[in-house]
């Protein structure tokens, strides 16, 4: 494990407007008039997610490894477990071209009209041969629906404690570059949307997908007020080593690491991180292709130990009352979904989050 000095927000400066010029003014403006943010009754449980997540075209979304249809997946199987009743979820707003020119800049947002730019950033080359409008409606929008769902998750956090978005963590995505599946840096656009809207000043993001979360290292590489502990295997895509140099906590797993060897680190470094930042929220960039047998993260990490992974999370943020964002990020196996799923229920058992409603208990 490697660090950085530590993130202080004295010495806090925004990072670079991605906008095209307009700067931290429009920005601010951007946000405050997006409608991403609304009030959601008590009755919902800050669990967020939408039928138009899942991406599914002719089969053509079977070509990648990662399953599409994960994020519904997780949905159902929280509904048959009887973890969540229908109706109590939340359902985010699709973010539009205004929302998303908080962080990506006008030519980035232009390039994804090509279909060809948004096959090599998917790494689903017959992608390239569909029209746009197909591409945008049937690809795009899934994406820019769960930016929403990301956005939300961190208002709903600072009311509620904690708040999960099903889908969401595309962190190889920066303002200027998609790639790695990820067309939108939604971590970037929900981390500028809490600093104006939520009074916050100092977020944490925990990134323990098995891939280098390179997209929100290289939006915030100058941006003091964000502390980065990305925990990553550097055998594997991105290497991006320009990226791993804003890293405040830099903590390497190799290929083949086992469940025990993974969580002992994971308990070192957030003894470190509680050391080194004071945050208001903490983003949790949740992946599972750590899981053993995941053809792309080459960890050998069990289902139980993704559930303790979480549990130790969610437990840092909650011993020391920090609001927490988890978004679900990469995983490509079909056994991801039901490992999502059964934290979740974990988490609930073990009372770090709150899957009842008021009504329910009343």
């Amino acid at each position: 494990m490697s660090t950085l000095p530590p993130a202080t927000p004295a010495a806090s400066s925004s990072s670079r407007p991605a906008s095209d010029g307009d700067g931290d003014g429009f920005r601010t403006r951007r946000i405050l008039s997006s409608k991403l943010y609304f009030d959601v009754p008590l009755s919902k449980v800050p669990l967020i997610y939408s039928p138009s997540y899942d991406i599914a075209f002719l089969g053509i979304e079977k070509l990648h490894p990662f399953d599409s249809s994960k994020w519904g997946r997780i949905y159902q199987f929280l509904i048959s477990e009887g973890a969540l009743a229908k109706g109590y979820i939340v359902e985010p707003l699709e973010a539009s071209k205004e929302d998303l020119l908080v962080v990506h800049s006008e030519s980035y947002l232009n390039s994804l009209k090509s279909s060809a730019r948004v096959a090599m950033i998917v790494e689903v080359p017959p992608v390239a041969l569909l029209p746009n409008c197909l591409v945008d409606q049937k690809v795009l929008r899934p994406f820019r629906k769960q930016v929403g769902g990301t956005i939300l998750a961190a208002k709903l956090a600072k009311e509620r404690g904690w708040a999960i978005n099903v889908g969401g963590g595309f962190h190889h995505c920066c303002a200027d570059q998609g790639g790695g599946f990820c067309a939108y840096a939604d971590i970037t656009l929900c981390i500028h949307f809490a600093f104006a809207r939520l009074n916050l000043s100092r977020v944490m993001i925990i990134d323990l997908d098995a891939h280098q979360g390179n997209g929100h290292e290289i939006d915030f590489s100058h941006d003091r007020r964000v502390y980065i502990l990305d925990m990553f295997n550097p055998q594997i895509y991105p290497f991006d080593h320009e990226a791993r140099r804003y890293i405040n906590q830099k903590v390497e797993v190799m290929s083949g690491t086992s469940t025990t060897a993974y969580l002992k680190k994971l308990d070192e470094a957030l003894e470190v991180a509680a050391r080194a930042f004071d945050p208001e929220l903490v983003v949790y960039n949740a992946g599972t292709d750590i899981l053993e047998g995941d053809p792309l993260g080459r960890l050998k990490i069990t289902p139980d130990g993704i559930t303790s992974r979480d549990e130790k999370v969610f437990r840092f943020a909650r011993e020391r009352s920090i609001p927490i964002v988890m978004v679900t990020s990469g995983g490509y196996m079909k056994s991801s979904a039901r490992v999502i799923a059964d934290s979740i229920v974990n988490l609930s058992k073990k009372c770090l989050i709150d899957m009842e409603t008021p009504s329910a208990r009343a």
